[in-house]
């Protein structure tokens, strides 16, 4: 079995893959100070509670928070004896970062154009609805052009609440109409369909940019790539886990 972690800002995702089959993904806060000991009893209650047969005998960790790096690394080793392969500059990815620095590329953010490209075989843009939205493009030779990165749904949302002194917090919903009759409405429309637009119009000239590439396929994933993908007028496919399988492959092709 091989366990995949993806630390973002706001939650931890764990999969535990058997061959090309996903067993079970797991979901966690992300949590700063966290130590191994509490990461390994969280892991294990969670295998425990899913009746998981068996110990993962390989690891690997996409981060983005790095105080959280080294507490996972030596939760994989300590409860799991695995050591655990880590995205980052010198693992193998068969995709050429044309980035101007490719080092300062989320691992994330690679992780999720591996996958895309390894499931399309053309080129492709990839929208994952993170703390941040982020945009990646590849080229139909498979190699990393670059992207976007954008305030993330959530963030927009709580940005109109603290910034002004009488807009509540609002659910995140799509309202019936575009024109709000009420305060929560108005709310909800700038909210859902402001950012509906905001992808729609980045993936627009992202495709615009990308006119030689052929016609690129747009995937989606990460928390709300549903809820936006419904509105959209540009994105064909949502793969929630993506994320999880792009760190399948790179493991097997690293291995």
């Amino acid at each position: 079995m091989l366990l995949v972690i993806d630390v973002g800002n706001t939650n931890i995702v764990l999969g535990v893959w058997r061959g090309p089959k996903l067993l079970h993904r797991y979901r966690l806060r992300t949590i700063t100070g966290r130590t191994s000991d509490e990461l390994g009893v969280l892991f294990l209650d969670l295998f425990r509670n899913s009746q998981l047969e068996g110990r993962p005998t390989g690891a690997i960790i996409s981060c983005v928070v790095p105080d959280q790096l080294r507490a996972l690394q030596q939760t994989c080793e300590r409860f799991f004896s695995v050591t655990p392969l880590v995205v980052g500059p010198g693992i193998r990815t068969g995709l050429p970062i044309l980035a101007d620095n490719p080092r300062e590329v989320g691992a994330d953010r690679i992780v999720n154009a591996v996958a895309a490209f390894q499931r399309v075989r053309k080129a492709c843009v990839v929208v994952d609805f993170g703390t941040a939205t982020t945009f990646d493009c590849v080229s139909q030779k498979g190699e990393y052009l670059g992207g976007i990165i954008a305030p993330g749904f959530q963030i927009s949302a709580e940005a109109l609440t603290r910034r002004t002194s009488k807009l509540p917090r609002v659910e995140i919903a799509r309202p019936r109409t575009v024109i709000g009759k009420n305060t929560i409405h108005s709310m909800q429309s700038g909210l859902f369909f402001g950012y509906v637009s905001l992808v729609d119009g980045l993936v627009r000239r992202i495709l615009e940019e990308l006119d030689s590439q052929g016609t690129p396929e747009v995937l989606a994933t990460g928390g709300l790539a549903t809820v936006i993908a419904a509105e959209s007028a540009t994105i064909d496919k949502v793969v929630d886990d993506l994320t999880l399988e792009g760190l399948r492959i790179l493991f097997e092709s690293n291995a």
